[in-house]
């Protein structure tokens, strides 16, 4: 799977559906994507190409079911998620209780992040642009660290 990229503004109907952008379907190189789409973190909705999930799902489902932080951590992962294709449109259909999750009503910020795609209430997404930190490179030097030593010493 090929690193998805772009920030896309979409409209939600009444019904829940939302076209998917061209630019992001043209990314997925395959000639019917399937999908599914399930809680994220920070209150966003997470769309998974289904290989992705798949990858994903066999990690999950590979954890220790007997740790009760495990269970939960899969019970919680699990919770909502649901297979998604597209209509003749070009929609997806958001369900009800995943956009209730997200705060989604009509406006959406749809996000690729590396091989999945975050879905935001726009309200939402602008307040975390708004809590951006400050100074970006403190954060990538926390975060990446110093490559040129990679024992930390």
């Amino acid at each position: 799977m090929p690193q998805l990229l772009g920030e896309y503004e979409c409209k939600v109907d009444a019904k829940g559906r939302m076209r998917m952008p061209t630019g992001l379907i043209s990314q997925l190189g395959e000639e019917e994507p399937a999908f599914v789409v399930n809680r994220g973190f920070e209150n966003c909705l997470m769309l998974y190409p289904e290989k992705v999930w798949d990858d994903i799902s066999r990690e999950v489902n590979g954890l220790n079911q007997y740790d009760k932080r495990n269970r939960e951590f899969v019970r919680y992962f699990y919770r909502g998620a649901q297979r998604l294709t597209m209509d003749s449109a070009d929609r997806i259909l958001l369900p009800k209780r995943l956009q209730e999750y997200a705060g989604i009503d009509k406006d959406v910020i749809m996000v690729a992040v590396n091989d999945k795609i975050e879905i935001w209430a726009q309200e939402k997404y602008d307040r975390m642009l708004d809590e951006e930190p400050v100074d970006f490179s403190d954060l990538a030097q926390v975060v990446l660290g110093d490559k040129s030593n990679p024992t930390g010493e």
